[in-house]
């Protein structure tokens, strides 16, 4: 058996690894024997002992007794927050709200006992007798939080709240209760801003920096959980941009200092006691806390609620673009070194950028100096611009960096609505293949005039084509009865079946006139189109950012990407209706 060779460290290792546990021992028997009695000696005389061996002294034997080990128990627990919650309780109001509602609202039919039925007389008079104590309308109550941001009187809460209350009742810490108005509301981040009328000068918070929070922080929320009012918690923040599906802007910061039922619009506070949060959600299959609950972060709030005292209503940023998120195959497919930013599937005409300075198939690295990570965070920064402003938007485009300057308009979000416009806010939506139906309707003239790298839609270049000269025309006439050939005999490309659009593939599709490309017939059951959700029907509009006019397009061009060693071709899609996306399809 060959010598097994330890390498010197490995050795100092396991060396110093005994020597600590020799110590340890060494250790544990002299506290041991300094904390145990020792034995008695007995009277009797003992023997001789036997003649003494030299032996050689070793470090242990000379070194000097260690202190007997003590345990001092603490006399003080962590650091009370006493004095903070003092000077911010007066701060936090309770929130009453009543809603006048009709009797018949939620109610239904009166049970009856069957005809016949012993317990007939007694159950219809039981029954008869409680619908005649009932009143034609009755309140329903509920409860809340809120805190004062102004002496003046205005306060901060939750809109789901006040939500469809006829009357609204702000309770303070001294037992003063006041009505309130509703100045404006924001359903999008769940944020509502009141009005009382006080008769002094009333204790206000201020709202600090969320931004700089970190996880492990400790925060404080004030609230009225359950009715008591007045009741603090205290813990960390758990989590930061967490996105619970409350809206198109969820940022939430996640806490495990108790939040239950009763604390939503109350303050989550940092340790200066400024405002970082508002608390709003929590996640408790029970209903009480479990330690997750969700705060709007300043950063999203302030803004929000200086809209709402301004002009009792927010007004947003908007860029115009209908977005899709950058997945490693379209990150691969565009020569991103990572999948980041967010995926330009389609400009809305008329929008701000209906110019031409963003245009389909851009990916957006960066919003006015804030970089965009995922697609999330588009709208968010979009969202939180002033209208008006002019930003730089850094863009991916044909595989470079380039810088555009953009004047964001405003979001109406009644207009939207009047055009049918069922997407997120900022005109952004997922345009994934089992989504279309929420999609905006395709912007007829605008995107297809996006569709070919030059701007120039296709029929634009065909139309500039005619006008050359006879040659040009001969050349046409050649392209057409080659087109017609292509027709005949589709191309297989990627497990795709490839034909030219026309009149009869249309009508057989219900391909809209509005839509150019080349169209999918066929996909193969298991290929990776299929995956990918490519179905007949679908057309190929652009590959690698080129406009394909005929299925020879779609396979030189997917032929010359594999000799680049592109993994993915990324696709731009239009569904029948015209509604685009892009799709990343593995080569391999």
């Amino acid at each position: 058996m060959a010598p097994t060779n330890r390498s010197p460290f490995r050795r100092t290792l396991a060396l110093l690894a005994g020597t600590a546990l020799l110590a340890n021992v060494g250790a544990g028997g002299i506290a041991h024997a300094q904390t145990t009695p020792a034995p008695a000696v007995p009277e009797q005389a003992a023997p001789a002992p036997a003649a003494p061996q030299p032996t050689p002294l070793s470090p242990a034997a000379v070194a000097p007794a260690a202190p007997p080990l003590q345990m001092t128990a603490p006399t003080n627990g962590p650091a009370s927050v006493a004095d903070l919650a003092e000077g911010l309780l007066d701060a936090v109001v309770n929130i009453s709200t009543s809603q006048n509602v009709k009797d018949d609202e939620g109610a239904g039919p009166a049970p009856r006992a069957p005809d016949g039925s012993p317990f007939q007389e007694f159950f219809n008079d039981f029954f008869n007798k409680q619908q005649g104590n009932r009143a034609p309308n009755h309140n329903v109550s509920s409860l809340g939080s809120g805190f004062v941001i102004d002496p003046s009187g205005y306060i901060v809460t939750n809109n789901h709240v006040i939500e469809g209350a006829d009357d609204i009742e702000v309770n303070f810490a001294n037992g003063t209760k006041l009505k309130a108005k509703l100045i404006g509301t924001d359903t999008k981040t769940d944020l509502s801003v009141l009005k009382v009328e006080p008769k002094q000068p009333l204790k206000s918070v201020k709202f600090g920096d969320s931004s700089v929070m970190r996880i492990g922080d400790w925060v404080m929320a004030i609230g009225n959980p359950f009715g008591f009012g007045g009741s603090v918690t205290v813990g960390i923040i758990s989590g930061r941009g967490r996105n619970i599906n409350a809206g198109p802007y969820d940022n939430f910061i996640q806490t495990d200092a108790a939040i239950n039922k009763g604390n939503s619009g109350g303050p989550l506070f940092n340790m200066k006691g400024e405002v970082i949060g508002i608390n709003t959600a929590i996640i408790s299959p029970s209903g009480g806390s479990i330690g997750i609950g969700f705060a709007v972060p300043s950063e999203l709030a302030s803004g929000v609620v200086e809209q709402l005292r301004e002009y009792g209503e927010t007004r947003r940023g908007w860029l115009g673009v209908r977005i899709q998120p950058v997945t490693d195959e379209v990150a691969d497919s565009l020569g991103l070194d990572s999948a980041r930013g967010a995926l330009v599937a389609g400009v809305i005409k008329g929008g701000p950028v209906d110019d031409g300075s963003i245009k389909a198939g851009d990916v957006i690295l960066k919003f006015d100096g804030k970089p965009v990570s995922e697609m999330r965070d588009l709208p968010r920064v979009v969202a939180e611009s002033p209208v008006g402003k002019q930003v730089d938007v850094v863009v991916l485009r044909d595989g470079k960096e380039q810088t555009v300057k953009v004047t964001l308009g405003r979001l109406e979000d009644s207009d939207q609505a009047a055009a049918g416009d069922n997407s997120d806010d900022d005109g952004v939506i997922n345009p994934d293949p089992g989504e279309n139906n929420d999609m905006d309707q395709p912007d007829q003239d605008g995107d297809q005039g996006q569709t070919a790298p030059d701007g120039q839609g296709p029929q634009q270049q065909d139309q500039g084509q005619n006008h050359q000269g006879p040659n040009q025309h001969g050349q046409n006439q050649q392209g057409q009865d080659k087109a017609t050939t292509d027709q005949a005999t589709p191309k297989h490309v990627l497990g795709l079946s490839l034909s030219l659009l026309s009149p009869e593939t249309r009508k057989a599709f219900g391909i809209a006139e509005s839509v150019d490309g080349v169209v999918v017939t066929e996909v193969s059951p298991g290929s990776a189109a299929a995956e990918k959700g490519l179905k007949p029907g679908d057309v190929i509009v652009e590959v690698a950012q080129e406009f394909m006019k005929s299925p020879d397009a779609v396979a030189s061009k997917v032929q010359s990407l594999k000799q680049e060693g592109r993994r993915n071709a990324q696709m731009m899609i239009a569904a029948a209706n015209g509604d685009l996306r892009f799709v990343a399809v593995p080569m391999e």
